[in-house]
């Protein structure tokens, strides 16, 4: 599954309430590191920007985070960089990796050890997006920062 950008236009860097940048250096560290990065930044989010952050948009960006920076971990030699913006409603994760190949979610198979990760930040993400860059490719998942339905 290639996931192109949808109709939407594209925001502006200037129209993020807030915004972060990280390069994570690909060892087995940065995962832990770039969940604390998160969590660092919708808490400086909260008191910074007086935004309303649920728990739950927490919790489901730090496991976007996780399990994005493991594949690329698993499948990209070389750096990552990770970053952090906050549109009105939403937190996005966007993860830049050397791999161009386009990652798809396995079907469903509960006796399946592993290889989820993709099938998880579907399930979880607002939107999902995959696009292959000159040089590798950026996965950006979007979190609804408060507890409301998914369309």
């Amino acid at each position: 599954m290639e996931s192109q950008p949808d109709d939407r236009e594209r925001i502006e860097p200037d129209a993020y309430v807030i915004q972060a940048g990280y390069a994570l250096g690909g060892d087995g560290g940065c995962i832990a590191q770039a969940r604390h990065h998160a969590a660092d930044f919708l808490t400086r989010a909260r008191v910074e920007k007086g935004l309303t952050i649920s728990s739950r948009a927490m919790d489901l960006t730090r496991l976007v985070v996780s399990e994005l920076i493991t594949n690329a971990l698993k499948y990209a030699p070389g750096p990552i960089l990770m970053e952090l913006r906050i549109t009105d409603a939403m937190v996005e994760v966007v993860i830049w990796d050397s791999d161009p190949t386009v990652p798809t979610a396995k079907t469903a198979d509960p006796g399946r050890i592993g290889q989820h990760g993709l099938e998880i930040v579907k399930a979880v993400a607002h939107d999902l997006v995959i696009e292959r860059q000159s040089v590798g490719k950026q996965i950006t998942a979007g979190i609804a920062l408060t507890d409301t339905v998914r369309s």
